[in-house]
């Protein structure tokens, strides 16, 4: 299970407790969050290879948001370690352009990058209500998010703007048809960071996808729907 910007693995608590009833659960920090060391060089690829030497040999994968997209760069670079892809709030680009409009404008990504320099708390605590915004659950939502950061040591502002650089700067959409793994996409019909559309988009590009919409979630889904996030993913990770 990854985790996405500025949180740890923490986030998984909940989710990770409720699927070890059925499976071996691993939560990992990404490179540069918790005890885990820094990635060099700090970029999707990475930060794929990394996650890849420290997870098993054969695995089936969770990814929330920058997660994900390790989780889709892990799937296509090492395709015999991930046996299938579970995909949550991911967007196969984060920043908008004039031929992806399902993303939001490179702006919001600098803004949080320049405030990073003079409040790193208030940054993270602002993106985590933006994560949150919307969602039928939004004060739930919002405490939950809360409540990981602060129990996990802080990444430092470093790593957080090497990995703004990699919302910024990642780009998988010519890449999903080589991710050939089975794979389950959960998105929420509310998420401003990663429309819906975005999600239905790779359930279409990746050639053993389906999607999973979260009606009345944001950005984080497997908060606000526990129950059915738990159930489909414990289905779809069954599945053989």
């Amino acid at each position: 299970m990854l985790h996405g910007w500025g949180m740890n693995a923490g986030i998984w608590d909940d989710l990770s407790a409720r699927l070890g009833a059925r499976f071996r659960v691993h939560a990992l920090d990404l490179p540069g969050y918790g005890a885990t060391p820094a990635c060099v060089p700090y970029t999707w690829q990475g930060l794929a290879r990394a996650v890849a030497r420290k997870a098993p040999a054969r695995c089936r994968v969770v990814g929330w948001s920058l997660g994900g997209q390790v989780a889709l760069a892990w799937a296509a670079a090492v395709p015999h370690q991930v046996e299938r892809l579970a995909l949550i709030a991911t967007t196969p680009c984060f920043v908008r352009r004039h031929d992806w409009p399902h993303a939001v404008e490179a702006s919001v990504l600098t803004d949080f990058a320049r405030a990073l320099k003079t409040d790193r708390g208030g940054t993270l605590q602002r993106f985590l209500l933006l994560q949150a915004q919307g969602d039928a659950r939004a004060i739930q939502v919002a405490r939950q998010l809360r409540a990981a950061l602060a129990a996990g040591a802080e990444p430092s502002v470093e790593v957080l703007e090497r990995g703004l650089e990699v919302l910024l700067k990642t780009d998988l959409l010519g890449r999903l048809g080589s991710v050939t793994q089975p794979a389950l996409v959960l998105h929420g019909d509310r998420d401003i960071l990663a429309p819906l559309a975005a999600g239905e988009h790779l359930a279409r590009e990746l050639p053993g996808a389906r999607v999973a919409v979260l009606h009345g979630a944001a950005h984080a889904p497997f908060i606000s729907s526990r129950d059915e996030v738990c159930r489909l993913l414990t289905d779809f990770l069954d599945e053989r």
